[in-house]
């Protein structure tokens, strides 16, 4: 196996000159760091990036700082974080900090003095407290923006505001809206988004909440869905959506329509119910890389990216369905 020095002496330069082309290739010439390069493709040399970070003062391990692992949303932003870490040589560490109280603080700065940067999905702390706990480290969040700290987020709050204009432009005219986890920062975005959607409109919006993101929860929020009487149930997490329909099927009821992500869908035969959305590989991929360049350029502006989230409104929305809404909903 060729090594550094094996490749120094194709290339006519010394050990440390091959080094510095990998480790810091800002400090060599043009012309030095083209015969570097093709010495060590002739020679199959491989960088070891561990080395390569290490020589360059870091750890070579990235956080990812999730606030719980209960909710499968979480999922797939892990598997896309976890692709651009491996592409850039870095190893990715997932942690669990829902960064809402100060008994943590004290393993959050352990974490911090380890990692090289962190991507961080906090959607309940305080704009203050996260800026607190994140102090100066090169840091991306996740879902979430705060003034000052870059940030990707994938725009969910307009997909569910058009789902609920959707459902109206239908004749849905009883809707819930079954809330996020307390104090959730997406959950804000969305509750004001489907609140805008039925101002000025004949619908009825009953939001309920807040829930935690689970089956579990989704059965508890049953009761009040049922109470409500609506035709149409908007859940902040399809995990909600689930609990609701399983707690009517047990009880021996059609639930009302219920949106849900076209994965469950498809696993159920169904193609009736619309579907949102967020392509959560693409968040922890994005998220990732513009922590990468963070770390190479720590005073370079913050950014802010939105991606755009799938809706899907499915058959249900057509008035024929509706008035099987409608003759199915339980009444008091």
């Amino acid at each position: 196996m060729a090594t550094i020095a094996d490749v120094a002496r194709l290339a006519g330069v010394s050990k440390a000159t091959a080094s510095r082309t990998f480790t810091r290739p800002e400090v060599v010439t043009a012309e030095t760091a083209r015969r570097v390069h093709a010495a060590a493709e002739k020679l199959g040399f491989v960088v070891n990036n561990a080395a390569r970070l290490l020589a360059g003062g870091r750890s070579g391990i990235l956080a990812l700082v999730v606030p719980t692992l209960d909710n499968s949303f979480f999922t797939p932003i892990i598997a896309g974080a976890q692709t651009r870490a491996d592409a850039e040589g870095y190893q990715l560490t997932v942690v669990v900090h829902p960064l809402e109280s100060a008994s943590e603080i004290p393993a959050f700065e352990r974490l911090r003095r380890q990692a090289d940067g962190l991507v961080v999905l906090a959607p309940r702390g305080s704009d203050e407290f996260i800026r607190a706990a994140l102090g100066d480290a090169p840091a991306v969040l996740v879902d979430r923006e705060i003034e000052g700290i870059p940030s990707v987020i994938a725009d969910s709050s307009s997909a569910f505001g058009a789902l609920v204009a959707g459902l109206i432009a239908a004749g849905h005219r009883r809707i819930v809206y079954l809330g996020g986890p307390a104090g959730s920062w997406q959950d804000r975005q969305r509750t004001a988004a489907v609140r805008a959607a039925v101002a000025g409109t004949e619908a009825e919006l009953t939001v309920l909440g807040p829930y935690d993101s689970t089956i579990a929860a989704g059965i508890e929020a049953a009761a009040a869905v049922r109470e409500s009487i609506p035709t149409a149930v908007v859940p902040y997490a399809t995990a909600l959506g689930l609990g609701v329909q399983f707690a009517y099927f047990v009880a021996g009821e059609q639930p009302p329509l219920v949106s849900s992500e076209r994965a469950i869908e498809r696993a159920l035969g169904r193609d009736d119910a619309p579907a949102i959305d967020a392509d959560g590989q693409e968040l922890g991929r994005i998220g990732t890389e513009m922590l990468i360049r963070r770390i190479a350029a720590p005073d370079a502006p913050a950014g802010r990216v939105h991606i755009d989230v799938a809706l899907d409104l499915g058959r249900a929305l057509s008035s024929a369905a509706l008035g099987d809404a409608e003759a199915g909903a339980p009444r008091s």
